[in-house]
């Protein structure tokens, strides 16, 4: 679905002031001074291995050619190739393009797999589009990063707005180019041409598996839990699917076109089967007995057990963050909180799951299925989630355990994590020449 931005212009400009790469290079110096890491080490993890801008011209149906503007961000490949989606939404900045590639080297080293971080963009609203055009689209800029791609360099993979099509064009356009079957290019594919089963999945199932971490943590049941859910794409659907199964009550959700809410909870797999026939695959319009329309923000400030900020970067801020409720946020987006609102939350004793840890399940079903296209020897769904819950359970363990030993909120121990294994590696390797 299309995510618009969030407020009013103030609002907009505010973001402006703290972007999401600042966020990041703010998060790095935070977590790395924690660490004792010297600073000429901090300056070479903040900043990006390469930066590429593309321009990419299209044919459109009524035979004009529009040039739209896309980005690959390599930001780190000291621990292994970089991995990274590449979003198609009308707000993509470079800036954002950048934080998104850092939290990804974060991401994969909180939970020890051996890949870098990687992000692409393209600025465009893809429901302006027909098929022809986002499929012209997509080639195009599979031919324009190509060079600096490939199956030991650069895996790319679904995000906001791209979908396993878009990733089967991707793949089809790189095998066309280098003549070889090139199925290890990208990942979230459909299982026809080389995905992995519950791939689709896997970010909303490994935001499930973190929250039922830590309730556990916490003495508490899954069953009865209060959930909302801002943002019911792939991540807040799935995520919200997976725990209405598990027991849980999900009373609040919310994307672009408004919220809902029902204290006595939702029927998700009813709301799933509504936003799948809908026009632009929106809630809008969506009615049911005890249900409610709130704002999209309003979702935020919902009196539950657990707030899962599943949308885009940057939706609890200073401006907000003291209404919030919740005592517990699992992040289901990445960087939905600015390091001000951090401040707040910690103040207000909110316990906060950090994106790097909570949304890592996406990242993890892919260095699976890149690692079956490698080998050309495919799992079923069954063991792709249980490898799945083992690597969550293991990283969330990780991250807990650090957090009570340092005596420091779950987001600076799994930056701390990520940045010492980050760190290791570079000194291990040194700097050439």
């Amino acid at each position: 679905m299309v995510h618009k931005q969030e407020g009013t212009v103030a609002q907009a400009l505010q973001a402006i002031e703290v972007n999401p790469y600042e966020m990041f290079k703010t998060q790095v110096r935070l977590a790395g001074t924690k660490l004792g890491l010297p600073p000429d080490l901090l300056e070479v993890i903040q900043t990006p291995e390469r930066v590429l801008e593309v321009s990419i011209p299209v044919r459109m149906d009524d035979g004009s050619i529009r040039v739209f503007t896309g980005y690959r961000v390599q930001h780190s490949s000291a621990r292994g190739p970089c991995k990274g989606g590449i979003r198609y939404h009308p707000a993509v900045t470079l800036d954002e393009v950048k934080a998104l590639a850092g939290w990804m080297t974060l991401k994969c080293a909180v939970v020890d797999i051996p890949l870098g971080g990687g992000k692409g963009g393209i600025v465009c609203d893809p429901f302006e589009l027909s098929e022809g055009e986002l499929e012209r689209l997509t080639r195009r800029y599979t031919a324009m990063i190509l060079p600096l791609i490939g199956p030991w360099r650069d895996i790319p993979a679904p995000d906001v707005n791209t979908n396993s099509r878009i990733m089967n064009w991707f793949m089809d356009t790189a095998t066309a180019l280098r003549g070889e079957p090139m199925y290890a290019i990208v990942t979230g594919k459909d299982v026809a041409v080389g995905g992995a089963r519950g791939r689709r999945e896997a970010t909303g199932r490994g935001v499930m598996i973190i929250t039922r971490e830590v309730l556990a943590r916490l003495g508490r049941d899954l069953r009865g839990t209060t959930v909302a859910v801002q943002g019911f794409g792939n991540v807040g659907s799935v995520a919200a699917l997976l725990l209405h199964q598990a027991g849980a009550k999900v009373v609040g959700v919310a994307d672009v076109s408004g919220g809902l809410y029902n204290p006595n909870g939702l029927n998700i797999p009813e709301l799933i089967d509504y936003v799948a026939q809908s026009p632009k695959h929106l809630i809008d319009g969506y009615s049911a007995p005890g249900v409610s329309s709130i704002s999209r923000e309003e979702v935020l400030f919902l009196d539950v057990d657990v707030l899962i900020p599943a949308a885009l970067e940057g939706q609890i801020t200073e401006r907000n963050a003291a209404r919030i409720r919740a005592p517990i946020i699992v992040e289901g987006a990445n960087g939905p909180t600015t390091p001000e609102a951090d401040v707040i939350l910690e103040e207000r004793g909110c316990l906060v799951v950090p994106d790097i840890l909570a949304n890592a399940g996406g990242v993890i079903v892919s260095y699976f299925e890149w690692v079956q296209n490698l080998q050309s020897f495919y799992w079923d769904e069954e063991e792709t989630n249980s490898r799945l819950t083992q690597l969550m359970q293991r990283a969330f363990r990780d991250v807990w355990q650090l957090a009570q030993e340092k005596k420091v909120n779950l987001r600076l121990a799994a930056q701390m994590l990520a940045l010492h294994r980050v760190a290791e590696a570079i000194r291990l390797r040194g700097i050439f020449p």
